[in-house]
This record gives structure tokens, sequence and C-alpha cells, in this order.
């Protein structure tokens, strides 16, 4: 039986003395080509997109024009409502419009520079824990490759930005375990993760309970268990502040200074937190969503359960490694206790890299049950917070285990973690015709590499070219899939990684954008009201009228509008002798004529047009006063807010607009002159 080595600290890499100069140039080339490889991925054909997300591209344009609207995070440069995010990772976005003026790409390169930055972060993360920088690259590698952060880092939604912040939080936490002196980085991390509730609110939380089991597992032995518990409450206090800033002075500015918070029924900040971003995600009982007001864990988000981000509908996004991660934490964090590990005959794992393992597999788990269990709005590209934690448990467990690989359990484990992934990805693959000759090459490769990794005592020249393999195998699937995703154009608010098929036709959120209407394209590409159908059967919102509904160039819940040259060309008429060039029910809608105009127009309700704001008296008011021109009909639709539990000033706004304002037609769309009387 192969004798217990010893657990000794790995060495601390990036030191001279700890590696030497041939050895670190290598080092540095092999991760300079990651990066780049990844920077090459995320920003290939990015203009193709459009505005992507335009919900976030034109609150990205107005904070470009307005610093009141950069600092809320506001939809329209007017400040009429916010975006229903924290507005912070909109920050980059305006700023680099302010700088390099709008277009697709200088709104979403920020977002793919944080993609290669993440994998950076994660490759300095897991190489420190470990003192490999192979598993550095790996882990860089597993995250560059998943198919829903490829999404992600090349579209304009929140999620690029919170995986960075979340990763860095883990980083921080980690440093704070080696000395303890190192107190500062604790703190550090709980800045960080106040700056990714400032990002995407309260799911950025879902890495606390890690954080804090870490740290009070690992902390340095000289500290106490009562100055442990101090330390976490000043990294608590720290992410208070850092997130509490913000929250404190949009509580304390007066309503009628600010914007309208948006998807809050009563203009607060902290009811959006709790309610339609926080509580209400978990229940499904969010007032003014598309699927709230339901409560009882039924919802249109698709059904809960340990086995929800494997189907159809999300399986392909981020799960292609996730069977792989859940087996090598759990093997990993066994050998974390000296006791098993000894049982096993094993070494144990050194604290550093005991303590790596702890907090992504806690981040894994947490994340990974609320996502399967929550009964609120649920869309498949959540997955990329999981995808750092997948891609960090891989790498560790797998240098754990390729180090003891002399011995049966370990060289075990490896083959059956090699075979388990090809046959998940042989699984995925199937469920499209796309390519269907790589599932067997991926099958064929991982079988047969895993084979060779159960045999006891791999040694020699043979051992890396085996670990190649099993490595290429059970990427290849999630790698082509990511590389179909960079080709791929994507628009709209419910985007899917990988090839058509892939995003879960049939599921959930296939049947709501059958529903609902595809995505429109480019922005301006095509002939006036391409870019999805119109019919309105089988719609949840009743009131959308013709020309517009969810899709075509009025735009809709899901799609932004796309207005046409003549369409543009009225709104921009006279348009600086109004506050708004035009108003429209809902936050799509209204996007693409912002965005093509790059003049305010304001989001009637918000993005599912069910927020009072404003109510019919103010916006009465605000016509009276000359601040708005033009009523844009058709878009979201009206009336959605009796359905949803949320407001129905928007509905009663439609209504007073087409009987008292005289109505035109613009290459199929309908306006409302809000100067001309009807007659």
């Amino acid at each position: 039986m192969t004798a217990v080595l010893p657990a000794a600290e790995p060495t601390r890499p990036g030191t001279r003395a700890s590696t030497p100069p041939r050895r670190r140039t290598t080092e540095r080339a092999t991760l300079l080509g990651l990066l780049a490889a990844t920077a090459l991925l995320y920003l290939w054909g990015l203009g193709e997109s459009g505005w992507a997300n335009s919900f976030y591209a034109a609150a990205a344009q107005a904070g470009s024009e307005s610093w009141k609207a950069f600092f809320y995070g506001s939809s329209d440069a007017a400040s009429s409502i916010t975006v229903d995010k924290t507005p912070l990772s909109l920050w980059p976005m305006a700023l680099s419009i302010r700088v390099f003026g709008l277009s697709s790409w200088s709104l979403l390169v920020p977002q793919a520079l944080e993609g290669v930055a993440a994998v950076a972060l994660l490759h300095a993360t897991v190489k420190r824990a470990t003192g490999s920088h192979l598993a550095g690259l790996l882990a860089g590698a597993v995250l560059a490759l998943t198919p829903v952060a490829v999404l992600m880092f090349r579209f304009d939604n929140p999620d690029a930005l919170l995986v960075l912040l979340m990763i860095g939080a883990v980083h921080a936490t980690l440093r704070a375990t080696e000395s303890p002196r190192a107190v500062r980085w604790l703190v550090l991390g709980g800045g960080l993760v106040g700056l990714a509730y400032l990002t995407k609110m309260l799911q950025a939380f879902l890495v606390l309970p890690a954080l804090a089991l870490t740290y009070l597992l690992f902390a340095p032995a000289t500290v106490t268990a009562g100055r442990r518990i101090l330390h976490l409450l000043g990294a608590f206090g720290a992410m208070i502040a850092a997130a509490g800033w913000w929250i404190a002075i949009v509580e304390l500015v007066p309503a009628s200074m600010r914007p309208w918070i948006g998807g809050s029924q009563g203009n607060s900040i902290l009811e959006l937190t709790l309610g339609y971003n926080g509580l209400g995600r978990l229940s499904g009982n969010e007032t003014g969503s598309v699927g709230g007001g339901r409560g009882g864990g039924t919802s249109m988000w698709g059904s809960t359960g340990l086995f929800r981000l494997f189907d159809s509908e999300n399986g392909a996004q981020g799960s292609w490694l996730l069977p792989a991660a859940l087996l090598l934490a759990t093997a990993t964090l066994a050998l974390a206790v000296p006791r098993v590990a000894r049982m096993l005959h094993l070494a144990p794992l050194p604290r550093r890299t005991a303590a790596a393992a702890t907090v992504w597999a806690g981040w894994l788990a947490v994340t990974w049950l609320t996502f399967s269990f929550m009964a609120g709005i649920f869309h498949a590209y959540y997955a990329v917070a999981l995808a750092p934690a997948v891609a960090a448990s891989v790498a560790i467990g797998a240098h754990v285990l390729w180090t003891r690989r002399d011995h049966l359990v370990a060289s075990g484990l490896l083959a059956a973690t090699t075979a388990l992934s090809s046959v998940w990805a042989f699984e995925l693959l199937g469920r499209t015709d796309w390519q269907p000759w790589l599932r067997w090459v991926v099958l064929v490769g991982g079988i047969g590499s895993a084979l060779a990794l159960g045999a006891v005592r791999l040694a020699g020249r043979w051992a890396p070219v085996v670990a190649a393999v099993a490595i290429a195998a059970v990427l290849a699937g999630p790698s082509a899939y990511s590389l179909s995703t960079a080709a791929t154009p994507h628009t709209g608010s419910i985007p899917t990684a990988g090839p058509e098929g892939a995003g879960g036709a049939g599921g959930p959120g296939g049947a709501m954008r059958g529903r609902m209407g595809t995505p429109p394209g480019v922005p301006g590409a095509g002939p006036t009201g391409q870019g999805g159908p119109t019919g309105q059967q089988g719609m949840p919102f009743p009131g959308a009228t013709e020309g517009g509904g969810m899709g075509g160039a009025a735009g809709g819940l899901l799609n932004s509008s796309t207005p046409s040259t003549a369409l543009t060309r009225l709104l921009l008429a006279d348009a600086d002798q109004y506050t708004w060039v035009a108003a429209a029910v809902g936050s799509n809608s209204a996007s693409g004529y912002q965005l093509a105009t790059e003049k305010p127009v304001m989001p009637i309700g918000g993005f599912n047009g069910s927020d009072p704001s404003p109510t019919l008296a103010a916006f009465k008011q605000l016509v009276a006063d000359g601040e708005v021109h033009w009523f844009i009909a058709g878009g979201m639709g009206t009336g959605a807010g009796s359905q949803t539990g949320g407001s129905t000033a928007s509905s009663q706004i439609a209504s007073w607009v087409s009987s008292t304002f005289a109505a035109t037609t613009v290459d199929g769309v309908t306006l409302y002159d809000l100067t001309q009387a009807a007659s």
C-alpha cells in the first residue's frame, strides 16, 4: 500500500525563489496564450449582436448622456425610471459609450474584458491554492469554454461583472486564511461582495456561506475562534459599506428628485431587494412579474428539483462538467479530513488546498441547490454563476487526484470522472442534430482515456498523453458549443448558448419565447417590422395591439423595438423641444427608439409595463407641460398589471391617449401626437 505523503504546504507560486526562470517563462507564455485565446473567443464578431439586451443597452446609453441617469441606472437620460437592478454593471458600459460613442462594440467590449479578467483571476486563485500552474490553466480553460460563460461575457447583462467580483471575493478570502496579518484581505473580500450586490443584488450573497465557513475553518491557527468571528463581522461591515452607501442615498433622496425604482410597486430599493429581486425569486410570488403573483411554488419557469440544471432547457448551458465537479468536490473534501485520508492511505490535503476546495464546493452546492429549487423567475443563463465553482472544483480535484494517481482510489476516481463527463457530454450532444459525429468522438476518447486512467501507477511519458486526451475529450463538447455561441448573434432578454435547439426548444423558456415572439435581429437590420412574429395567440398579456405585440417594429416584453428610418426621423423632428421625444409601454419597446434616436424615450411601467410609473395623473401633467411629444402604441401591451398583481397605470395611460389624441401610422407603427388633440 502506498505510504502516506506529508501534507506540506504548496510552494507559494509567483515567487522567483520557487520557480526556475525557464519555467517562469513557460508559465507566462501559456497563461498569455490562454488569455489571448479567451479574448479572441469573447471579442470575435462581437458587434453582430447589436444592442444584445436593449433593456440594459438603453440604460448604458442614458448613463453616457446624464450623470444622474448614470448614478441611478436610469432607463432614459431624463431619469423617469431605473432598470430593475442596481447599476454597477452599467457603469463600465456607460463610460465606454461616453468615451467612444454609442455602438455595439463600445457597449459590449467592457463585458468581454471582464470575462478575460475573470479567467485570469480564477487561474491565479487556483494556482495559488494548489501550487500548480497547470491546475490554474485547467480552471481558466474550463471557465472560458463554458457555453453560458461565452454567452454572458459577450452580452450586456449584469452577470459578467457579477462573476468577476465573486471570484475576487473568493480570492481575497483565501488570501486571508494564509496569515494572521492578512485580515485586510478578508475585509476586501467583504467589500467585493458588497460591490457584487450593487451589480445584481441578492444573487451575490449566494457565495457568503462558503466564504464565512472557509474562514472559520481555515483561518491561521493563531487566530482564536472569537477573533475569527470578529474578523468576519469586520468583513460583513465592509460588505454593508460597499453596498449600503448607494442604497442609503437612493432611500434618503426625496422621490421627487430621483427616478422611480424600476421593478418596485412602492418606489423603494429595499422593496426591490427583498421582493421582486429577492425572496420573490425563491417563492415565485413576485408582484408585477410576468410569472409573479402566483405563489404556491408554481410558475412558468419550469419544474424545480435537483435535476433542473440538467434538463433540456438548462443542461447544455453549463452542466457539462457539473457531475464531475460534484464528484471531484466530494472526493477532495474527503481528503481534506486527515483521518479520512489516512484511512484511504492517501496524503491529506495541504491546508491551503483544503481551504480552496471548501470555498469552491460551498459556492457550488449553495448556488446549485438555490437554482434547482427557486420557484420564481429563472433563466437558463443564470447558470453562469455556477461556472467558476465548477471550473475550480474540477481543476483542484483533478490536480489532487492526479498527484496521487499511483493509488487505486485516486486513479479510479479520475477514471470515473472522465467516463461520467464523457457519457454526459454524449447525452447533451445527442439532444440536437448539430454535428452528430462529435458525440461519438467524445464518447470513444473519454472512455478510452478513462480506462487508461484506471490503470494503477500510471506514470512515465504516457501519463501526460493520457491526461491530455482525457481533458480534450471532456472539453470537446462545451468547446464546440462555445464556438457556436460566439459565432451566433444574440439579442433579446432571454438568450441561450449553443447551436439552435440547444437552449431548451420545447422547455419552459422555449415555450415562453414561442408565446411572446423571438428576439429581433441586429438593431436596424432587415425590413421594417422584421424580428419576430406579431401574432397574439397564447399571449399571457391581453391588450397588446396589432403592429407591435411581442415582436415586430414596436418591440415587446422580451424584444427591442426596431424603428425604420422614417420613424426615427419623425421622432427626431423638434426633439430638442421635449424632455422625452416619445413614451411607450414597457422598457424593451421604448429602448429601441431611444437607441435609434439617442434621445430619452419614457418606458411607461418599466420592464413589465406593470410599475406605477408614471400614474395617469402624472402623465397627464407631463403632457400638459409639453414634456412628451409622441406616444407609441403596441409594444409590450396594456393590462399586464392586473394579470401580475402590479399596477394598471400603463393601461389607463394607453386608453386615455388613444381616446384623446390624433393618431398617425408610420411603417406599420401607430403613434399619437400628444400635442394634437383628436378632432
